[in-house]
């Protein structure tokens, strides 16, 4: 098993934790940044893909 590889966005602006970091090691993977010894949630990578699509593309925008 190949070590996790946290990371937070590039869009994180550092407001104390609130957001989460991914594991570049495991795509899918998640974790709250204010947790890391805490639990992670682990989504198929296909489901991850389309997560991240749909958000860049503003389909959870109001």
């Amino acid at each position: 098993m190949q070590l996790a590889q946290w990371r937070k966005s590039s869009y994180s602006n550092n407001d104390g934790g609130a957001c989460i970091e991914v594991d570049d090691a495991a795509p899918g993977r998640v974790r709250d940044s204010k947790d890391p010894n805490g639990p992670s949630l682990a989504f198929p990578p296909t489901a991850w893909q389309a997560f991240v699509h749909a958000t860049a593309t503003g389909e959870f925008s109001h």
